[in-house]
């Protein structure tokens, strides 16, 4: 799809994040030159013709006090593992939840799911908690919790369609 320029500074300006600020797309559009409602228009267009697959918020847990962050591993038999993903990402704690493939013999986890939580008992509760609800108490599983945080950020699309690699900011 041809964008037009307007769209191609849209899609940049998005690239970097909503400003936090009370009225955001009336601030993309001051960045871009254009009306709040363009703004909105245009990420709507992007959206219903598939430039825009999704929007989604990158919260840094950390700043926000959950320094304990565990990736919880699972090994699920493989006829289970979809409806149980499903249902363990109903969690209110758990924030990601994904399939993996296992790389037998030394790892035989297939489903991950991240609970962050204030400190380590919390996590492990949390995941206790998963496994009684969910009767799977027997199956074996571990939690990874992370040392250090990463940068997290999302994609940076240039004007023909390449990702940047431009670095990300913290805080």
């Amino acid at each position: 799809m041809d964008l037009t320029q307007d769209e191609l500074k849209l899609v940049e300006t998005l690239c970097g994040g909503l400003p936090l600020v009370a009225e955001p797309y009336a601030e993309l559009g001051r960045r871009v030159g254009l009306s709040e409602a363009q703004v909105l228009n245009g990420i709507k267009r992007l959206i219903s013709t598939g430039v825009i697959k999704r929007m989604g918020v990158i919260v840094q847990h950390r700043k926000l006090g959950y320094t304990a962050n565990g990736m919880s591993v699972w090994d699920i038999p493989d006829d289970r593992v979809g409806d149980i993903g499903e249902r363990m990402g109903d969690f209110p704690y758990v924030t990601l939840c994904y399939r993996r493939p296992r790389h037998l013999p030394d790892w035989s986890y297939n489903l991950f799911a991240m609970v962050h939580g204030c400190d380590r008992d919390t996590v492990l509760k949390q995941v206790d908690d998963i496994a009684r609800t969910m009767q799977l108490e027997g199956v074996r599983r571990d939690v990874l919790f992370s040392a250090r945080q990463f940068k997290q950020c999302g994609a940076h699309y240039g004007r023909k369609g390449r990702v940047e690699n431009e670095p990300c900011k913290l805080g």
